[in-house]
C-alpha cells in the first residue's frame, strides 16, 4: 500500500506484545524456568521482536537450522543464510520444557519461548558451511564453539525490550523506518551496512547509489563487534558530523542496526541484505569483502554469492561496487572501472597506516577521510591514553 518493497516472506513478523497482553505474559513469566541470554542472543531477540528477522517467529527449529546451514534456504524455499539459534548446555536442556522465560544478564525477564524441540548439532559442520573455516581464530567460529551443545527452537513472544539499549533515538524498528520512508515519499531506498567509520570511499559508493534511488538508509551495526573495531559511540559521532556537512538532509536517514556481527563474509552479505529488506530498503550496497575478516574470503565473494539465489525470492536488489579511491590525476573519487591511472596516482591507506595517523594526532589526507571525521577519531584515540 505504501509502495515500498514487501518484507521478506510478505509481512513483518514482529514478535512483540504490548499493553495488557504484554503485562499478562510478564506476570506468567515470573513462574517459569529461566534462561539468561548472552549479548548476541539479546541482539537476535530484539530483531525477532521488531520484525527485522521476518519471517522468523523465534529461534530456529532443526528443520530451519538444517535448511539454512546446508542449503541457505528456509523450509519452503525462502533464502536465509545465517542460523539464528539459542543454545544451552546438556544439563540445562533437561529443564527447558514447555515455556521458558528469557532474561538479560541481570535476570530481568524479556520474553517467553515455547520450546518446540531440542536438538544437538555439529559445530564444526556449521563452521565449515557458514564461515568456510573451522579455525577458532575466526571470531564467528570462536563464538560458535563457545555455544552450548544443545539448540532449543520455537516461537518467542517479547513483552519487554532490553533496558540497556544504546542510541535509543536512532534505534528505529522496521515499521518506523518504513513509516519514515513513506512520509518522505521514498519508494526506492538503498541501504548501507557499516561497522566502521565512513571514509571517502564509502561516501562515494553511497552517493553513486543515491543518484539512482529516492533515499539512503545509513544503517550502522551497533551489536557485538571485534574488540579492535572502532566503538559504536565513536562511529556514531563520525556519521553525525559527516551527514551534517556533506549529505542532503532530506535524502538520508541515520538509524542503527542492533544485530551482532558474525564475520561470515558472503553469507552475511545476504543476511544483511534480507534484514534491510525488512527495514524497507529496495536496494543494498555490497562493496568488496563485505562482512569479511582476515583472509578467509575472496575480495568479491560477497558479491558473487548473490548469483546463487533466485532474484525474485531474494527480493532486494544488490548494488555491486569495485574498490574505490581518490585519483590525483582524475582529481576525484574513482574505481578501476572509471580511472585509467596507476596506483601511484591513487590515495589509498591501510588500516594500520590510518591507526598510526590517528594515534599520532595526524589527520589522514583529506582525499581519504573528511577532516571532521578524522577529528572525531583523533579525539577518541587521545581519550584512550
Amino acid at each position: 500500500m505504501d509502495g515500498l518493497i514487501a518484507p521478506h516472506g510478505g509481512t513483518l513478523n514482529a514478535r512483540e506484545l504490548t499493553g495488557e497482553s504484554a503485562a499478562a505474559l510478564d506476570e506468567r513469566a515470573q513462574s517459569l524456568p529461566t534462561l539468561a541470554l548472552n549479548s548476541r542472543e539479546l541482539a537476535d531477540l530484539e530483531l525477532l521482536a521488531n520484525g527485522g528477522f521476518s519471517p522468523l517467529d523465534g529461534f530456529m527449529t532443526q528443520a530451519q537450522y538444517t535448511g539454512v546451514v546446508d542449503r541457505m534456504h528456509l523450509p519452503g524455499g525462502l533464502p536465509w543464510t545465517i542460523p539464528v539459534t539459542l543454545s544451552v548446555s546438556r544439563d540445562d536442556a533437561n529443564r527447558m520444557k514447555g515455556e521458558v522465560a528469557l532474561t538479560d544478564a541481570d535476570g530481568t525477564a524479556l520474553a517467553v519461548i515455547t520450546v518446540a524441540e531440542q536438538f544437538e548439532y555439529d559445530k564444526q559442520h556449521e563452521a565449515e558451511r557458514v564461515y568456510r573455516t573451522t579455525e577458532e581464530k575466526h571470531p564467528g567460529v570462536a563464538a560458535l564453539y563457545q555455544q552450548g551443545d544443545v539448540l532449543i527452537g520455537g516461537p518467542v513472544q517479547v513483552f519487554r525490550r532490553r533496558g540497556d539499549a544504546t542510541f535509543p533515538e536512532y534505534r528505529l524498528d522496521p515499521a518506523q523506518t518504513r513509516a519514515a520512508f513513506s512520509e518522505r515519499g521514498w519508494r526506492r531506498v538503498v541501504g548501507f551496512q557499516t561497522r566502521n567509520p565512513v571514509h571517502r570511499a564509502h561516501e562515494y559508493l553511497q552517493k553513486c547509489a543515491l543518484e539512482t534511488v529516492d533515499g539512503l538508509l545509513l544503517h550502522p551495526l551497533v551489536g557485538d563487534t571485534k574488540a579492535d573495531d572502532i566503538p559504536a559511540d565513536v562511529r556514531m559521532e563520525c556519521y553525525k558530523v559527516l551527514l551534517d556537512n556533506y549529505y542532503p538532509k532530506d535524502r538520508v536517514l541515520l538509524s542503527v542496526m542492533p544485530a551482532a556481527m558474525r564475520y561470515a563474509g558472503p553469507r552475511e552479505a545476504i543476511f544483511h541484505a534480507i534484514m534491510r529488506k525488512n527495514y524497507g530498503c529496495s536496494h543494498f550496497i555490497v562493496g568488496r569483502d563485505h562482512a569479511g575478516v582476515g583472509n578467509y574470503y575472496g575480495t568479491y565473494d560477497a558479491q558473487l554469492i548473490f548469483g546463487e539465489f533466485d532474484a525474485q525470492r531474494l527480493g532486494i536488489t544488490p548494488l555491486f561496487f569495485e574498490h574505490s579511491f581518490f585519483c590525483r590525476t582524475c582529481g576525484s573519487m574513482a574505481s578501476s572501472k572509471t580511472c585509467p591511472h596507476g596506483a601511484d596516482d591513487h590515495v589509498t591507506l591501510s588500516g594500520t597506516q590510518v591507526r598510526q595517523f590517528l594515534a599520532d594526532g595526524i589527520e589522514p589526507p583529506a582525499e581519504f577521510s573528511r577532516p571532521e571525521v578524522a577529528r572525531v577519531l583523533i579525539a577518541a584515540e587521545r581519550a584512550k591514553v
